[in-house]
């Protein structure tokens, strides 16, 4: 009989017939294999192998292959997913990041709930913390405990299969919560309906030492709790999550190593690691609009979501181009980690043909839309250019003291 057969929760006993030799072999054959011919090798490999056992390892090795882009091809090439843990698992870098904030405040251990496939206790792993994984699910837990062994970190991450509501956490120096963000209709933005509720979250984070909780970047400001730092972090220039953080004791130095402050938002930005921050009781207000000069910036996702453009603004000594556009403009080019600066050589009001003949008079075969406040879709503008030429260009739909415009340009050089 194979586990396949055993009566176990069939999930669980496909997970573990491919962790037999069988199963190792299955996937060390199936590592670099092609999508596109996976019904010609499914039959081949029937002809040795059980038709479940094949079912599960080319299921497998798809996430593999998924999971490349957020954790790299060494590590998932050794880990095991699922559909669900390769959707919502922190991304490697995003999680390294935050496991070495939390080891330069001087935590040593931590307690994981709703670990998931365990990319998290992994990142803490590695940064030297001790780990208790916590998750309801049987096999996203045997899915973490084979990572941790897969990975070498087994001696530093115990993994729990229980409610993470009935876990003491006493013993810790810090909790991380990363509540289930999905239902079955797909993603969920009440912060009262994640499992388990932010509410509860915020409770067991406010008991702990320190604590940091992972969640939407789209959470209205007005959740986060007065005795919490909000961070939005971003990475290649996409916003990836908001992380709450709790417990105000300096221990810290500088950069990702600063305490949390109470009542503040922060930007970090990866993979420079750059971070912007602001207590709430001295954000400054927003910055008054004025006509577009030389130079336009485009403030990181981040930095947007945290509402610090007004400090990117001072930093650049501009304001924005619209009250309700988080555009930044100035004649003068300064350098900065927050936004990304483009040099505009004109400006029209929205009129398709005026763009299309000025991209044919300057010869761009190449052309960059943006748009922020504008309902044109930059694949279907692109489309009506018909661009021919050697050069490249950067199109902003936007909105300028209320009007539709188009701002031309291109990345500005030093």
């Amino acid at each position: 009989m194979n586990d396949l057969d055993s009566g176990l929760d069939p999930d669980l006993a496909a997970f573990a017939a491919l962790r037999t030799d069988e199963g190792q072999a299955l996937l060390a054959e199936l590592r670099d294999h092609d999508p596109a011919q996976e019904l010609a090798l499914a039959t081949r490999l029937r002809r040795d192998h059980p038709a479940e056992l094949v079912s599960a390892a080319l299921g497998q090795a798809r996430l593999r292959q998924r999971a490349a882009a957020k954790f790299g091809v060494d590590d998932a090439r050794r880990m095991y997913f699922t559909p669900n843990g390769v959707e919502q698992a922190t991304r490697t870098a995003v999680a390294t990041y935050r496991a070495e904030r939390f080891h330069a405040l001087g935590v040593r251990s931590v307690a994981d709930l709703c670990c998931g496939i365990g990319g998290d206790a992994i990142a803490l792993a590695r940064a030297g913390i001790a780990v208790l994984a916590v998750d309801r699910s049987p096999l996203t837990g045997e899915v973490a405990r084979a990572n941790a062994a897969a990975l070498g970190l087994d001696a530093l991450i115990e993994v729990r299969h229980a409610d993470v509501t009935d876990v003491d956490t006493t013993a810790y120096d810090a909790v991380f919560v990363d509540p289930a963000r999905r239902g079955g209709r797909g993603r969920i933005f009440d912060p009262e309906a994640y499992s388990p509720p932010l509410s509860w979250a915020v409770e067991a984070a406010r008991k702990a030492p320190r604590a940091a909780l992972k969640i939407a970047p789209g959470i209205p400001h007005e959740a986060v709790p007065e005795d919490a730092e909000a961070e939005w972090i971003s990475d290649g220039g996409d916003v990836k999550e908001a992380v709450l953080w709790f417990g105000s004791e300096s221990t810290g130095e500088s950069g990702s190593g600063t305490a949390p402050q109470p009542a503040s938002m922060r930007a970090t930005l990866l993979p420079s690691g750059a971070t912007l921050h602001a207590p709430l009781a001295a954000m400054l207000p927003d910055p008054e609009p004025r006509p577009v000069g030389r130079y336009l910036y485009e403030p990181d996702g981040a930095v947007i979501r945290a509402h610090l453009v007004a400090e990117v603004a001072r930093q650049v000594a501009g304001g924005l181009i619209d009250p309700m556009i988080a555009y930044v403009t100035s004649d003068t080019l300064h350098p900065t980690p927050f936004a990304t600066a483009y040099e505009i050589t004109d400006q029209l009001p929205f009129n398709v043909k005026k763009l299309k003949a000025l991209l044919r008079e300057r010869e761009v075969g190449v052309l960059t839309v943006k748009k922020r406040g504008s309902a044109v879709e930059p694949e279907e503008l692109r489309r009506k250019m018909k661009l021919q030429g050697k050069r490249s260009a950067t199109v902003f739909l936007t909105r300028v003291a209320d009007a539709p415009t188009m701002l031309i340009g291109a990345p500005a050089t030093a």
